[in-house]
């Protein structure tokens, strides 16, 4: 027919990818938040592992923590706690702040993060240095030390990784409402530690 346009064979098919990119985009799930949940898991496994090695050493112990042992000072991890499970409330904040496209509040509320783990931190270094008893002194103070040292580890990623988080925001246009899988990856990875330091506080310091 005169005066009828042929369409390009190749930019139909350019539409056609483009389409089918959009439609996955929407209609599947980000996998690399499955990929941090498949991640935190096992590190829940490892955790779950240790606890279940504590619990048999206490059970099958005549008295635990053994005779002898030092009672465990409870006012610095109980302010400690407080402290880390409050944490997790301000993170939330700052993932609910980037959902919303307020990026300076998001910023805000992860350096109050930082600022909360780092005197965590802090308080368990402290605490180190005046215990009584040390690595080697019985089974309980091993298992006390692997415990805790182990979960502060994870603090300190978790620290790297806010931090991290913190100077990518720097760069205008990062993070926004549309584009926020690294505050999102460090709230989950966060609120993981807390759950596990509230185990780990109820197990060596309350029951």
């Amino acid at each position: 027919m005169q005066g009828s346009i042929t369409p390009n064979p190749a930019i139909a098919q350019e539409a056609l990818v483009h389409d089918h990119a959009e439609a996955g985009h929407y209609e599947h799930p980000d996998l690399r938040v499955f990929g941090l949940i498949v991640f935190l898991v096992s590190e829940g496994m490892l955790f779950f592992g240790l606890f279940a090695a504590y619990l048999t050493f206490r059970s099958v112990a005549t008295s635990w923590p053994p005779e002898g042992t030092p009672e465990l000072e409870t006012i610095l991890p109980a302010i400690n706690t407080i402290i880390l499970v409050s944490s997790s409330f301000v993170i939330h904040q700052a993932d609910h702040a980037i959902k919303e496209n307020k990026v300076k509040a998001a910023q805000l509320w992860f350096l109050g993060t930082f600022i909360m783990g780092a005197i965590f931190i802090a308080g368990q270094i402290y605490e180190y240095q005046h215990l009584e008893f040390s690595l080697t002194t019985n089974l309980f103070a091993s298992t006390f030390y692997v415990l805790t040292g182990f979960h502060g580890l994870h603090v300190m990623i978790g620290l790297s990784l806010i931090g991290t988080v913190l100077v990518r925001s720097l760069k205008s246009g990062h993070y926004s409402s549309t584009s926020h899988f690294g505050i999102e990856a460090a709230s989950i990875y966060w609120h993981f530690v807390d759950i596990v330091w509230i185990i780990l506080f109820l197990m060596l310091y309350i029951l």
